[in-house]
C-alpha cells in the first residue's frame, strides 16, 4: 500500500521538447500520485504544450546549488505524507531528489532518458542507481547505460497520443513533401538531411520544425547546397500545430546522429508521432530508434551520418507511393500496439505505486 503521493523533481518546466515529462506528470496527477512538482531551473519561454497550464501553477522553481535546492524541497514537504521523491533525469534532478529524500527519511528514484545518463560519470550514475528505490528507463539504449550497476531497472517507454496524432490523408502534390521535427542541435542530423535532399532528382520540399543553436549554420548550409528555396525553417511548434505538419508530409525524416560529445537520441518524439500519424518514416539507426520499428516494414532505417544512404532511401520512397502508404499503415498499427500513451502511463503509475509502497 502506497504511504502517500510522491514529489517529483524535473529539470525545467515547461519545455516543449519534453512532452513525455508532461504526459507522465499529468498521468501521475490523475492517479492521485503527485503531491508536488519542483524544477531545478526555469522552463522555456513562449508557447507551452497543451495541458502544461494544468500543472504550471504547482511548480516551485528551486534556486542555488544542490544542497540549497534539496533544503528548499525539504522545507516545502516537511510534515507532508510523502511516499518518496522521484526525479526526471539522472543528473541534477536526481542528485537533488536523493539529498532531499535522505533528509525526509523517504526513498528516492529517478527516470533516465538519454543525454542525462551521460552528463555524469558512469561510476556516479551506477552508485545513484544502486541506492534508488525506483529506476525507470524509457528505452533499451539508455537502460544499457545501467548494465552492471546492480539496480533493478524498469523499462517503461514513452507513449504517443493516438487521438491527437491520427492518420489523415494528405492533399495531392507534384512535389515530394518531407518533414523533420526536432531541436536544431547537432545530434538531430539535419545537416545530413540537407545534404541528402540536395541529391534527390524528383521535385521536393522540406519543412524543418524546431528551434535551436544550429539554425544559422543550417540555413547557411542550405544556401551552400543550393536548396534554400526548397527548405522552410518553421520555428518551434506545439502539439496544437504538429498534427497538421504530419498530415501535410509524404515522408517524415529522423536523421539522428551521435554528436561530438557522444550525445544521441533515444526514441525521439517525432518518430512515435509520425508513426501514429500513419506516415512513412526514414530514420537513422542510432540510439534506440531501431527498437521502435521493424526495418522495411514500419519504417526505413539507414546508417547515421550517411547522406548517400539517406538520399537513396528517400528516392526509393519518392518513386513508390504505395510503399509509403504501406509503411504508414504498418507504423500506425505498431504505435497502437506498443506506444499508446494511455497504456504507457498506466504502466508508469503501476511501477511508481510498487516502488514507493
Amino acid at each position: 500500500m502506497l504511504r502517500g503521493p510522491i514529489a517529483v523533481i524535473v529539470s525545467g518546466f515547461p519545455r516543449r521538447s519534453e512532452t513525455f515529462v508532461l504526459a507522465d506528470l499529468l498521468a501521475l496527477d490523475a492517479a492521485g500520485l503527485l503531491a508536488a512538482i519542483f524544477a531545478t531551473k526555469d522552463g522555456e519561454p513562449g508557447g507551452a504544450q497543451p495541458g502544461a497550464d494544468r500543472l504550471a501553477s504547482r511548480v516551485q522553481v528551486l534556486a542555488g546549488d544542490v544542497d540549497a535546492q534539496a533544503l528548499a524541497v525539504v522545507d516545502r514537504l516537511r510534515g507532508a505524507p510523502i511516499a518518496g521523491v522521484h526525479a526526471y533525469f539522472a543528473h541534477r534532478p536526481a542528485e537533488v531528489a536523493a539529498a532531499a529524500a535522505g533528509r525526509l527519511g523517504v526513498p528516492f528514484g529517478f527516470s533516465v532518458h538519454a543525454r542525462d545518463a551521460r552528463k555524469i560519470p558512469r561510476s556516479a550514475l551506477w552508485a545513484r542507481a544502486a541506492r534508488a528505490a525506483c529506476v525507470i528507463a524509457c528505452n533499451p539504449d539508455v537502460a544499457a547505460e545501467l548494465d552492471g550497476s546492480g539496480a533493478a531497472v524498469h523499462l517503461v517507454p514513452h507513449g504517443v497520443d493516438l487521438e491527437r496524432f491520427r492518420p489523415r490523408p494528405a492533399a495531392a502534390s507534384a512535389e515530394l513533401r518531407m518533414l523533420a521535427v526536432g531541436r536544431l542541435v547537432e545530434k538531430k542530423g539535419f545537416d545530413v538531411l540537407l545534404a541528402a535532399a540536395a541529391r534527390l532528382e524528383p521535385p521536393w520540399r522540406l519543412r524543418i520544425v524546431g528551434e535551436g543553436p544550429e539554425r544559422t549554420a543550417l540555413v547557411a548550409h542550405a544556401e551552400e547546397l543550393g536548396v534554400a528555396d526548397r527548405v522552410t525553417f518553421c520555428g518551434s511548434a506545439t502539439h496544437d500545430d504538429l498534427p497538421d505538419e504530419y498530415s501535410g508530409a509524404d515522408i517524415v525524416v529522423v536523421p539522428s546522429v551521435v554528436d561530438r560529445s557522444g550525445d544521441r537520441d533515444g526514441v525521439p518524439n517525432v518518430l512515435l508521432e509520425a508513426m501514429s500519424s500513419g506516415r512513412a518514416v526514414v530514420a537513422s539507426d542510432v540510439g534506440a530508434i531501431a527498437s521502435a520499428i521493424t526495418p522495411g516494414a514500419t519504417a526505413l532505417l539507414v546508417p547515421p551520418g550517411d547522406s548517400g544512404a539517406l538520399a537513396r532511401a528517400l528516392g526509393a520512397l519518392a518513386a513508390d507511393a504505395s510503399y509509403r502508404a504501406a509503411l504508414g499503415s504498418a507504423a500506425r498499427l505498431a504505435a497502437e500496439r506498443n506506444y499508446d500513451v494511455a497504456q504507457c502511463t498506466r504502466r508508469l503509475a503501476s511501477v511508481v505505486r510498487n516502488a514507493y509502497a
